[in-house]
């Protein structure tokens, strides 16, 4: 049976017909619903990431209930579905680990059972990219609802970032500038109400880079978590999934290569997280548009950034919603954007920039006087990194875009932080702290941590950012000049393997290079050391057995190789 015939809808498979297995369908979901419910109505599943362990999104079930509203009130029948939910400042090892496992979760669910359309509701880091990963393998009618971040809280008179600041407070205690009580007494005050992060950070980014690929309503993206317009939007999104199955528009007529191109612009405009590039790479292999590392250099490095929000700037997400939102942003660099990409309403998303206006120009910058000139993520390559790494120029010190320096070589996580406030440690501010194995395989699962803390005895001199290099990822709330996102990683037998003490980094940013400066012949006769490999991971069983053996590297998206590409929502056999 075709499922896309017209007028057909793809529940009916279940719910339509006499035999004994649609009253199975039918008897078992009735529970106070009436017969129409089964006759006709678009089956709507609400997938949503609420729960109390990712406190990002523990505020998502609210979302949800107006979500139900508009479904029904549009004529479909909503249904809650639940999904693995990942917390990014509470699962370990990291959550990029389990990325695609919510994914391949979500996408088999969604397949499974009988639903015509989906609303997919995420916040923290992972939620929304694993939830488009599963929607575009399954291409049924698909909407995202991002949660909003969290609003503005102060400590002692000044505002503070989620994320960003923590590491900058860290920071100032490790230097003696801050005392632990006070530091801790800041906790409170950062996390003033649901939501995810108020930064720029990876929660924010993907929030703005879901409404550019076409996947929010236009306008909806940014909104923050506690504003009643939140819910105004997902009772509008209820309604529009049903629209959406009535026009047969799925991800694939939305999530073209020109949306693709607007993703890139628009996480230039923003300064936004370098883990978008991963993300992106990711949703797109599972539709099979043609993205590479280099196109975001090739799109975005000449894109200026806009809005001046930590880490790259000053302010924080409920300025950037006051400010007029990432329309305003986008009504700058209209131009640079693709006219013809669409979004989930049909329409394309330049038909939403002409009546978007910038009512802050402090905090959402003109073309003509922006952050900064260039400031999409900048790819390097050379011979530490023959697959490419990335950097974000506008989280970096500009002085440090060219360096040359020594390497000081850590071999794990546990190393570097078993060695890094060693007084007696061979380091100094112009030394290149280099930290391996933390990469898909490495780790596994590619943490949060390449945006290393600097060494006490250099941030005791007045030291605050030195050049870093991981095969890792950093947090978007993160700064610093740091070269991430390596490959191959070292534990894929990548050059970062072969780095040793003493040899001498060349970093050259607008040059697009990074390397290590030894002869090739040389590269060519070393070795990894028993110590580097033995910081490899190598689980005995499970998901991280199977990641193991199956991720790929961080220039195609870090998805595993079985999981690249679709399988639509044809489901083929009864289950009676």
């Amino acid at each position: 049976m075709d499922e896309r015939r017209p007028g057909r809808l793809r529940s009916s498979q279940w719910y339509g017909g006499d035999d004994r297995n649609a009253y199975i369908h039918r008897a078992w979901m009735r529970r106070g619903l009436p017969p129409s419910a089964f006759s006709g109505r678009p089956q709507i599943a609400i997938a949503t990431t609420a729960s109390d362990l990712t406190p990002c999104n523990a505020h998502l079930n609210e979302v949800a209930a107006s979500v139900r509203n508009g479904v029904y009130e549009a004529g479909g029948i909503p249904l809650d579905l639940p999904v693995v939910s990942l917390g990014e400042t509470q699962v370990r090892p990291t959550a990029m680990l389990w990325r695609n496992m919510a994914a391949m979760a979500t996408e088999e669910m969604l397949r499974a059972n009988p639903i015509d359309g989906v609303v997919l509701l995420g916040g923290c880091d992972k939620t929304i990219p694993a939830l488009l990963m599963a929607a575009a393998s399954v291409d049924l009618p698909a909407v995202v609802i991002p949660g909003g971040p969290m609003l503005t809280g102060t400590f002692r008179g000044t505002p503070l970032g989620c994320g960003t600041d923590v590491w900058r407070l860290s920071e100032e205690v490790r230097a003696g500038t801050l005392s632990a009580a006070d530091f801790t007494r800041s906790e409170s005050s950062m996390i003033r109400s649901r939501g995810h992060c108020n930064t720029m950070g990876t929660a924010s980014t993907m929030a703005l880079v879901a409404e550019a690929l076409g996947t929010v309503i236009p306008g909806l993206a940014g909104t923050p978590a506690p504003d009643s317009r939140l819910l105004e939007g997902a009772h509008d999104t209820g309604r529009l999934v049903v629209e959406m199955i009535g026009a047969d528009r799925r991800p694939r007529s939305v999530l073209t290569k020109g949306s693709f191109r607007n993703a890139i612009v628009t996480l230039a405009a923003i300064g936004g997280s370098t883990n978008a590039v991963v993300h992106l790479l990711a949703i797109a292999g599972r539709l099979g548009v043609e993205l590479t590392l280099d196109d975001f250099d090739r799109i975005g490095s000449g894109v200026p950034v806009l809005v001046d929000l930590l880490p790259a700037g000053r302010y924080l997400m409920d300025d950037l919603h006051r400010a007029g939102g990432l329309l305003a942003v986008l009504r700058e660099v209209e131009d640079l954007l693709d006219p013809e990409a669409l979004t989930v309403t049909g329409r394309p998303l330049v038909d939403y920039l002409g009546k978007a206006s910038r009512w802050d120009s402090e905090v959402i910058r003109s073309r003509a006087e922006p952050l900064m000139g260039d400031g999409g993520i900048a790819v390097l390559r050379g011979n530490l990194a023959p697959a490419g790494a990335v950097v974000k120029p506008a989280a970096a010190s500009p002085q440090l875009l060219r360096h040359r320096g020594r390497a000081v070589v850590f071999d794990s996580i546990e190393d570097f932080h078993a060695r890094i406030d060693d007084p007696d440690l061979d380091v100094h501010a112009d030394s290149v702290l280099v930290l391996r194995g933390c990469g898909p395989k490495g780790y596994p699962g590619m943490p949060e941590v390449s945006n290393m803390p600097l060494p006490k005895k250099l941030l005791e001199q007045g030291v605050r950012d030195m050049v870093r290099i991981c095969d890792g990822r950093m947090s978007g709330t993160a700064y610093g000049t740091v070269v991430l996102h390596v490959a191959p990683e070292a534990a894929a037998g990548g050059p970062l393997a072969l780095v040793r003490t003493g040899d001498v980094i060349v970093l050259d940013v607008p040059g697009r290079r990074v390397d290590v400066d030894v002869p090739a012949e040389e590269l060519a006769r070393r070795t990894p050391s028993q110590t580097t490999i033995a910081g490899f991971a190598n689980p005995e069983r499970g998901w991280e057995r199977l990641y193991v053996d199956h991720v790929l590297q961080a220039d195609t998206g870090v998805d595993l190789d079985f999981l690249v590409g679709s399988s639509g929502s044809r489901v083929s056999r009864e289950s009676h």
